[in-house]
């Protein structure tokens, strides 16, 4: 049995990492304040962009009724035999399950796709260390001609790594994103990919998350998610997401819009399906081309927002359950040092009663 010098000490230690335990926790509630606000306000661009789109899409014919081809190659599908996986995970750890649930969910998505030939490219840290040590970087001839899209070299495995964003996720730009779309889409384009997925952890509320895997290309139904697969938290992962908030002074749902923002979001549902005739001075092809990539773009741009609210969420909950674990600890290890020290205290009176008798 330990004595009580030790378990002193030892107390010592698990309060030093309460401590720390602690301040990561408000540090991470902080983050995650700035971090949902950002997520939130992005929401009324992406859902008009939405909206013009699926106004477009009403009042303009996908195919040209001339030639019969299509007005924008993001609108064509083909057979799925060339995937890109693009992958948002964190840059950092002491979050829980969180990384673990987004290589989980792309796993199964690699694992049910194991006879097509499959891309994956990683925006985060974690994600991009993984993925490195797991599978083959995927090689590209080098061309100094202008305009000429790089080769790939022959293929050294089904599934192959991209580089992606080497950018840390908190500081992650919209100019960042959108060169990382725009790749995408001429990867679509050049007909080297047949379709791109989504794997990021949706993140409506503290309480409302879930890891999904998404399909942003081809473009089928605008407005709304294409989700392959989706991995929704537990109960008691709930509860305790909420219990961290709450002792964080977290908001469990954003904030409620105001007045002027209600009406604008009411605007923005109904002007895509309001029977009005719209006069467009550029050609559907003109507006198609300008008006899809920044969809797609917008896409994985609020996807990496949505990614990094849930991840401040998630440490915030493994920080405040290490703290409580902390704490549950110092109990227990205060109540065997004060059963060592009466023991040894009740032993000496013992011995000097024993030996007052003997006198």
């Amino acid at each position: 049995m330990p004595n009580v010098l030790d378990l002193r000490r030892r107390i010592r230690s698990v309060r030093n990492t309460r401590q720390i335990t602690k301040a990561m926790k408000m540090v991470s509630a902080a983050k995650l304040r700035r971090a949902q606000e950002r997520a939130v306000s992005a929401r009324p661009y992406a859902s008009m962009l939405a909206s013009v789109l699926e106004s477009l899409k009403r009042r303009a014919e996908i195919y040209d009724p001339e030639t019969g081809e299509i007005r924008h190659p993001l609108l064509l599908t083909r057979p799925e035999k060339r995937i890109l996986l693009v992958v948002v995970s964190g840059d950092k750890g002491f979050a829980g399950a969180f990384n673990t649930n987004i290589f989980k969910a792309a796993a199964n998505f690699i694992l049910e796709n194991g006879e097509k030939e499959i891309d994956v490219e990683a925006i985060g840290r974690k994600g991009r260390d993984l993925f490195r040590k797991r599978y083959p970087a995927a090689q590209f001839d080098e061309s100094t001609e202008e305009g000429r899209w790089p080769e790939r070299q022959q293929r050294s495995s089904g599934v192959e790594v991209l580089s992606g964003p080497t950018s840390a996720l908190d500081r992650l730009t919209y100019d960042a994103v959108r060169e990382v779309a725009e790749e995408i889409i001429a990867r679509y384009e050049h007909e080297e990919i047949d379709a791109a997925y989504l794997v990021y952890n949706e993140f409506k509320s503290v309480i409302q998350q879930r890891v999904v895997v998404e399909r942003v290309l081809p473009i089928v139904s605008i407005g709304q998610q294409q989700v392959a697969e989706a991995l929704e938290p537990t109960l008691e992962e709930r509860e305790r997401a909420a219990e961290a908030a709450l002792s964080s002074g977290v908001s469990l749902y954003p904030h409620e819009a105001d007045a002027a923002q209600k009406q604008l979001e009411d605007e923005t549902k109904n002007f895509g399906t309001a029977e009005v005739d719209y006069i467009y001075e550029q050609p559907p092809q003109v507006i198609f081309a300008d008006v899809l990539p920044r969809y797609v773009t917008s896409q994985i741009y609020h996807a990496t927002l949505e990614s990094i609210a849930a991840e401040h969420a998630a440490r915030m909950t493994a920080m405040d359950s290490a703290t409580n674990n902390a704490s549950d600890m110092i109990d227990s290890l205060t109540l065997t040092m004060n059963r060592v020290r009466q023991a040894a205290i009740t032993k000496e009176i013992i011995e000097i009663v024993s030996g007052a008798a003997a006198l």
